[in-house]
C-alpha cells in the first residue's frame, strides 16, 4: 500500500496541489497571531469550521450563533438544524484532540469521531460503530451503493491501514483519501459527512500539515458549493487514475484556500477584531 500512496502523490497535477497547500499552510503556521494567541484563532476557526460542515448536512445557522453554543454562552436550538450543529461542534473538537491516536489506533479515533458526531442523532447502542447487517446510511445517499456485510468491515480495515501509512507519505494523501473512503462506505447509520471531514482536519493536524488547526477547509469546501463536493466525490468514486487525481487536487485546494481564510482569521485576532 505505501508505494501505491506515493503514487498517487505523483499523479498529473497532484504534486502541484499538494505542494501548494503546504506552502500555504507553513505560511499561516508563521503567523505573527500565532506565536501567543493560537488557541484564541484555533477557537474561532472551529467555530467557522463546525458551521460550515454543518451546514454542508444541510443544517446552516449564522456563524455567530455556532460560536456562542461551542463557548457555552447559549444552547443549540431544540430542533434538527440546532442537533446537528452541535454534533458538528463536538466532531470538530475532538478532531483537534485526537493527536496521534489516529495514526496509532485508527479504528478508536473513527470510533470516538463518530461518538461525537453522533451522540442525540441516534440511539445509543448505534453510537461509535459501523452498520451491521441489514442497517443502510440513512444520512447520505452517496455516490454510489453503500458496501454491507463483510464487504463493509473490509472497507474499514482498509482505512485503518491507510491511516496507519508511514510519516513519508504525504499527509494530504492520507487525509484526502480517508475523508473519500468514509463518505464512499459511509460505514455509519448517520453522521457520516461530520466524521469524514472532521477525519479529514485530524489527519491534516497530526501529519504537521497545518499542526496549528486554524486552516479552514471546511469553509472552503461550503465556498465552493455542494455540486462540486459531490462531483468530486464521485470522481473519487470511479476509481480511475483520473477520478482519485481530481479528488486528491480538489482537496488540496481546499486545505490552500482553507489556509487563507485561517490567515483572515489570525489576522483579525492580531488586529482585536474578533467578535466575543
Amino acid at each position: 500500500m505505501d508505494d501505491a500512496l506515493h503514487q498517487l502523490a505523483t499523479l498529473p497535477g497532484v504534486e502541484d496541489a499538494v505542494t501548494a497547500a503546504r506552502e500555504a499552510c507553513t505560511e499561516l503556521r508563521w503567523h505573527q497571531a500565532l506565536r501567543r494567541r493560537t488557541a484564541e484563532a484555533r477557537a474561532e476557526t472551529a467555530a467557522r469550521a463546525a458551521r460550515a460542515s454543518a451546514a454542508l448536512d444541510g443544517a446552516e445557522l449564522p456563524v455567530d450563533v455556532v460560536r456562542d453554543v461551542l463557548r457555552g454562552a447559549r444552547p443549540a436550538p431544540d430542533d434538527a438544524v440546532g442537533r446537528v450543529v452541535a454534533s458538528a461542534i463536538r466532531v470538530t473538537v475532538e478532531a483537534h484532540q485526537l493527536g496521534d491516536v489516529v495514526r496509532s489506533a485508527p479504528l478508536q479515533a473513527i470510533a470516538r469521531l463518530h461518538t461525537a458526531a453522533a451522540a442525540g442523532l441516534l440511539p445509543a447502542d448505534e453510537v461509535g460503530r459501523p452498520r451491521q447487517g441489514a442497517e443502510e446510511p440513512r444520512d447520505l445517499p452517496g455516490p454510489g451503493p453503500a458496501p454491507r456485510g463483510g464487504e463493509l468491515g473490509d472497507r474499514v480495515e482498509a482505512l485503518a491501514s491507510l491511516l496507519r501509512a508511514p510519516g513519508d507519505v504525504p499527509a494530504l494523501v492520507v487525509a484526502a483519501l480517508a475523508h473519500g473512503e468514509v463518505m464512499a462506505a459511509r460505514p455509519f447509520v448517520a453522521g457520516n459527512g461530520l466524521v469524514a471531514r472532521a477525519l479529514f482536519r485530524a489527519v491534516v493536524i497530526d501529519r504537521g500539515l497545518d499542526p496549528t488547526g486554524v486552516a479552514i477547509p471546511e469553509s472552503a469546501c461550503l465556498a465552493t458549493g455542494l455540486p462540486a463536493y459531490v462531483d468530486a466525490l464521485k470522481d473519487y468514486v470511479a476509481g480511475t487514475p483520473e477520478g482519485v487525481s481530481a479528488w486528491l487536487v480538489y482537496c488540496a485546494d481546499l486545505v490552500r484556500r482553507g489556509a487563507a481564510d485561517g490567515r483572515a482569521v489570525a489576522d483579525a485576532v492580531l488586529a482585536g477584531r474578533l467578535p466575543r
